[in-house]
């Protein structure tokens, strides 16, 4: 009796020392997102005064320097949503699937989003920022299902490599319809282009505010699903046998992801890799409990985005460089490191 509880107070204690450790991490990405946002609003291909920078958040643009730095208010919150909401979606698929390569982009969400919008701009001559919202979440969610269903064919089912190969797959085939779909548009080309590449320059709060209500249903669904992803990693049978509904527990929070990710695109563009490395270094800091890395992979979203988007103002000055450039330089070796790993079958 004496043996069974010391070793009780032994799992407590190693609980309550693992969420502070947690608790501190916590902290401190929450203040290097700050830091983050405080430079994202102060540094840019023009320099600006900390009178410029506190007039601009009080409102007024009665100079070039204030002008700029409320260009980059806007421009920041972008960054802050749209990081968080790929970061957490990366999570979200990656304990959907149990596939440590799962991310919007790899998976051809993301492409799928951009193939839907431009379909909607080209032939049905959308041009609501709601309409871009609605096509890029109905592209998103067609494309998972259909990567899903390829992975599933064959022997073994949706392995982590079969979903892999299916999304790079229908990424480039995507990609190539893109093409295909504008060609013959040159009036809309170029402005379609730069889109893809993916980027959050030009952010205003009219292209902001119309995706927060889809983004919030998103984060609030792929939160709550916490507790379900954390009995899909017991694997199906497990989870069956603890009451768990299999089927909705992946749908469910499937939808979170397909909102954040077709949201995203819609206003930013096709972000790729940010969902797949952010995951994995935050799961390195708390570990494999999704009520914890969830939120986790929110926040170092968006300090990823948000801190690409700093970088891509400063090397190329006076010129910028698109985040979504930024995130594929940082995510393709990432993914070829995961991918050259010895078991990387399932999380």
């Amino acid at each position: 009796m004496t043996a069974r509880r010391t070793d009780a107070k032994h799992r407590i204690s190693a609980i309550a020392k693992s969420n502070r450790n947690r608790a501190m991490w916590l902290a401190g990405v929450v203040a290097l997102l700050a830091a983050l946002c405080a430079l994202s609003v102060t540094v840019g291909t023009r320099d600006v005064s900390w009178s410029d920078i506190t007039a601009a958040l009080a409102g007024r643009t009665d100079n070039l320097g204030q002008a700029a730095v409320a260009l980059r208010i806007p421009r920041t919150l972008l960054g802050l949503f749209a990081g968080s909401a790929l970061g957490l979606a990366g999570a979200v698929m990656q304990g959907v699937t149990r596939n440590p390569l799962a991310d919007p982009g790899i998976l051809g969400v993301n492409m799928g989003a951009s193939l839907a919008v431009v379909i909607g701009i080209v032939w049905f001559q959308i041009e609501t920022a709601g309409a871009y919202i609605w096509w890029a979440i109905a592209g998103a969610a067609l494309a998972a299902v259909f990567v899903y269903t390829i992975g599933s064919l064959g022997r073994g089912g949706a392995t982590p490599l079969k979903l892999a190969l299916a999304g790079a797959a229908t990424s480039v085939a995507f990609a190539s319809l893109v093409i295909a779909v504008v060609l013959p548009r040159a009036d809309i080309a170029g402005g379609i282009r730069s889109w893809q590449i993916g980027g959050i320059g030009g952010a205003t709060s009219e292209r902001i505010w119309p995706v927060l209500p889809f983004l919030a249903v998103g984060f609030a669904i792929s939160l709550i699903s916490a507790r379900k992803l954390n009995l899909l990693a017991l694997g199906d049978e497990i989870a069956v046998g603890l009451g768990e509904r299999v089927a909705f527990a992946r749908a469910s929070a499937s939808i979170g992801a397909i909102l954040l990710c077709g949201a995203t695109t819609a206003v930013c563009g096709p972000i790729g890799f940010l969902g797949l490395v952010v995951p994995h270094v935050c799961r390195l800091l708390v570990g494999i409990d999704h009520r914890w890395l969830l939120p986790f992979s929110a926040l170092g979203g968006a300090c990823l985005l948000i801190a690409a988007d700093v970088a891509g103002r400063i090397v190329a000055r006076p010129a910028e460089i698109d985040v979504g450039i930024l995130t594929a330089l940082i995510g393709a070796p990432v993914f070829i490191w995961i991918v050259r790993r010895q078991r990387v079958r399932e999380l």
